[in-house]
Formats: C-alpha cells, structure tokens, sequence
C-alpha cells in the first residue's frame, strides 16, 4: 500500500475518532438539548470545542472522499472503522469515560475485521467495455 493511501486512513480515522470527541466535549460544557428549546442547539456553534470537532469531522469528510476516488465502498467502509479504536481510547483518556472490558473486546474485534478487510483488493478490477466488445466480436467471429 502507498504512503498517500496510509495517510489518508490514517487521517479518516484521526478525524472521525477525534472530531467526534471534541463534540461530545463541546456538548458536556452546552448541557442537554431539549426538543421544546431547540434554539439552544444554536449555541454550540460559538463553543470552541464543537467547532473544532467540526473541523477535524471536515478533515474527516475530505479524506473519506478521496478515498473514495480510488477504492471501492466495501473497501473504504470498514477501514474507517479503525475510528473507534480512536474513539475508545480518546473517550477513555480525554473524557475519562469508563470504558468496560466488553467495550475494549469490541474494539480489538473491530481492528481484527479492518485487518481482514485491508488485506484484499481496494479496487475491483473492471475491463474497458471496448475490452469487453472486443472479446464479443472475437468470439462471434470463431
């Protein structure tokens, strides 16, 4: 795998995990949301911490993105999954949540399936359909 497609999962899951953190941070110091005061929501965007986390989930959203322009979906999908591994260990260390030991069974079981997800193919080969009606022409032809 290249260095560039490295770094850009690396920075899917950098964001995702981190981005989702510094909203839930953001959220601890707005307090609850309540359906008959919803323009409390409208406070969140001058805290500093949910609009960082915007920003790391737009880095999140590029990345994606350009992955996505070279590799296929159920590819890149899962790969982003290694955002909880961040998540977990941000939730834990960052927020000081407690993290039980199921919740860290389900991490390793996630970064196993990315491990298995990573070692196939990122693309599926498709044929130029000149290719393809080549083939055809040749086949009728014999």
């Amino acid at each position: 795998m290249k260095l560039k497609k490295i770094f850009i999962y690396l920075a899917i899951a950098c964001c995702n995990g981190t981005g989702d953190v510094l909203l839930k941070r953001g959220m601890d110091d707005l307090g609850e949301i309540h359906l008959n005061n919803l323009t409390h929501i409208f406070s969140a965007f001058v805290n500093p911490w949910i609009v960082v986390g915007i920003l790391f989930l737009a880095g999140f959203f590029y990345s994606y993105l350009t992955a996505l322009s070279w590799a296929d979906l159920t590819f890149v999908l899962p790969a982003t999954a290694f955002g909880y591994v961040v998540t977990a260990f941000l939730s834990r260390f960052f927020l000081h949540e407690a993290v039980s030991p199921w919740r860290w069974a389900g991490v390793l079981l996630i970064t196993c399936g990315v491990g298995l997800v990573a070692r196939g193919p990122s693309l599926t080969e498709r044929r130029e359909a000149n290719q393809l009606a080549a083939q055809k022409e040749q086949h009728e032809l014999a």
